[in-house]
């Protein structure tokens, strides 16, 4: 299955819809168990901080799949990415303060390549700061 959106209709410079997402501890819980990755820099703020952290960090894996959730949701199915990869910049500091911290993502079709495929790159920020570098998705459409 491919986007739903045509191909003859995107232009380089397309902007996606922007989206935020929020992260919590609970996030963070959930998100473990179900990729099996416990290590307590992500649940123990003790531990993150005698590592050298600032505070429990989100999963990068986490944050980046947060991240292509605007390609996927803007395409219209996420078979439709057919190459994705990032450069991990900075951690997504989640404090324990019942708030938590937001992820902020943007996109824009920054290439028309062949058959059919665009390049997206995407821009992802928590609290004023870029997390994810270089990244990138190329995704086929319609």
């Amino acid at each position: 299955m491919t986007a739903k959106i045509a191909y003859s209709e995107v232009e380089a410079g397309t902007e996606l819809p922007a989206q935020t997402f929020p992260v919590t501890r609970a996030t963070l819980v959930r998100y473990a168990g179900a990729s099996g990755d416990f290590n307590p820099i992500h649940w123990n703020e003790k531990f993150a901080v005698e590592v050298g952290l600032p505070d429990v960090i989100a999963h990068g894996m986490f944050t980046m799949a947060e991240a292509i959730r605007v390609v996927t949701d803007w395409a219209g199915d996420p078979a439709a990415v057919v190459e994705y990869g990032v450069r991990f910049t900075k951690p997504v500091v989640v404090p324990d303060d019942g708030v938590g911290a937001v992820i902020e993502v943007s996109a824009k079709v920054a290439a028309k390549l062949d058959d059919n495929l665009v390049r997206v790159d995407l821009t992802a920020t928590s609290a004023g700061q870029k997390v994810l570098g270089m990244s990138r998705a190329v995704v086929r459409l319609a």
